[in-house]
């Protein structure tokens, strides 16, 4: 397992930093948690500050599992992180109300990537606003959700290249839309 700071400043990819938002400061992550109701965590805001989000090297897309899920017998997608911003063509966790209402999530959330079938995100609904929640895969159509990691530090932690994993579920044509693009899925 490679440590929580070598990963954080190798998780974005070089060639798509132009899709994050600007640059975090402290003023947006007292907006965003007045917003959105909760303490973000450190390790969290650490990440957003060497990069405010944007789409992930493919050494860290995907999150290994325990258990199959809709996207694979070993892991969940993870090719972008929603950072903290109002840039209008990007994503965000400012988007998180709106985004979870329209696809009829849990409301103690907040939205780190996803595509509308997919979600990943940090999920509150156990250790209230101020503690530090984990991190949940949210598969809307089959209206299902797999708890990946205790924490947001763990979870980044346990990254990996999806081309590490075996090919054990080939997407049909119907999961088309599961290619996702590189703003802000999961």
């Amino acid at each position: 397992m490679t440590g929580f700071d070598d990963i954080k400043m190798t998780l974005f990819s070089a060639e798509h930093s132009d899709m994050a938002q600007p640059p975090l400061t402290d003023g947006l992550v007292q907006d965003a948690e007045d917003s959105l109701g909760v303490k973000l965590p450190s390790a969290l805001l650490e990440i957003l500050r060497v990069q405010n989000g944007g789409p992930v090297s493919s050494r860290w897309d995907a999150f290994p599992t325990s258990m199959p899920n809709s996207w694979s017998e070993s892991h969940v997608p993870f090719e972008g992180l929603m950072g903290i911003g109002r840039r209008e063509d990007r994503q965000s966790l400012f988007d998180t109300s709106y985004l979870v209402g329209e696809w009829g999530l849990p409301s103690a959330i907040v939205l780190l990537c996803g595509d509308g079938h997919c979600w990943i995100a940090l999920d509150y609904r156990d250790c209230g606003p101020d503690g530090e929640p984990s991190v949940t895969w949210f598969d809307t159509e089959l209206n299902s959700e797999l708890v990946v990691a205790t924490d947001f530090r763990t979870f980044i932690e346990r990254l990996a290249p999806a081309s590490t994993f075996d090919s054990d579920i080939d997407p049909s044509p119907e999961d088309a839309h599961r290619t996702l693009p590189p703003q802000g899925p999961c």
